[in-house]
């Protein structure tokens, strides 16, 4: 474990959850129902964390915990270094991103490879002027295998993470189409940051909900492709913690 010289720690409280190894940390609501639905966990039985609501698998062994709604990089730091002190050590990442290169589109499905750093909490884990930082552990191979085995079409590849939503500037955007970024997100990178801080696997899936790739925004949140891409991943994760695949 990298040592931690940080002066507030996370902690585990008299009353707080023992969590299996797994964890599924959704960004949205609608996500989250949707996990809930699939994964057989009861919507009003969860437990408060921050602004989030945790549920944990009911069967006696509590092998999987699925946590959100967040949003924005020092907030998913700040609930993944919960799960890992109450016991999570195979955690995966899932949420929307908008399309920054032109051959990415909406409704499309991206394992990313690596998360190119620009937002706030990284910095305060990462020494140097590290660029970028990738997934930790197997899950990101374990995620391919199990949308092939469902013959899920995927692209894998760059995220581009920022704090600044309303700051996506054209020039920003050309910039990150010659770094080979597939697409924007904020939360991204600072989960891995924080996955390889703390020595546990962290892996993500996002589902493409916009483009800006032309320096102009094409909304997709209502596009049945959007929609029906959400549908068949939430599908194979619920699948992949209910068997203990992840």
């Amino acid at each position: 474990m990298t040592k931690d010289d940080a002066i507030v720690r996370p902690v585990r409280g008299k009353n707080s959850p023992q969590l299996g190894d797994y964890a599924v940390m959704a960004a949205s609501e609608s996500d989250l129902r949707m996990f809930c639905g699939k994964m057989n966990l009861q919507k009003d039985r969860f437990i408060k964390l921050f602004m989030s609501r945790l549920y944990v698998d009911d069967g006696q062994t509590e092998n999987f915990a699925l946590v959100g709604p967040f949003i924005g990089a020092p907030y998913a730091a700040m609930i993944l270094e919960t799960l890992i002190v109450w016991g999570a050590r195979k955690i995966l990442f899932f949420g929307w991103c908008g399309a920054v290169s032109p051959d990415v589109k909406i409704g499309d499905i991206i394992i990313p490879t690596g998360a190119i750093i620009d937002e706030g909490t990284s910095r305060h884990y990462k020494k140097g002027e590290n660029f970028c930082v990738r997934p930790q552990g197997h899950i990101t191979e374990k995620i391919k295998e199990a949308l092939n085995q469902r013959g899920i079409c995927f692209q894998t590849g760059l995220i581009w993470s920022t704090d600044a939503v309303y700051r996506e500037t054209c020039e920003r955007v050309k910039y990150h189409q010659k770094k080979d970024a597939l697409a924007v997100d904020m939360e991204l990178s600072a989960v891995f940051t924080v996955g390889s801080f703390r020595e546990v696997e962290v892996g993500g899936v996002l589902i493409v909900s916009d483009e800006i790739s032309t320096c102009k925004q094409v909304a997709g949140f209502s596009r049945q492709c959007f929609k029906k891409s959400r549908a068949d991943v939430c599908e194979a994760i619920s699948s992949m913690c209910l068997k203990k695949k992840i």
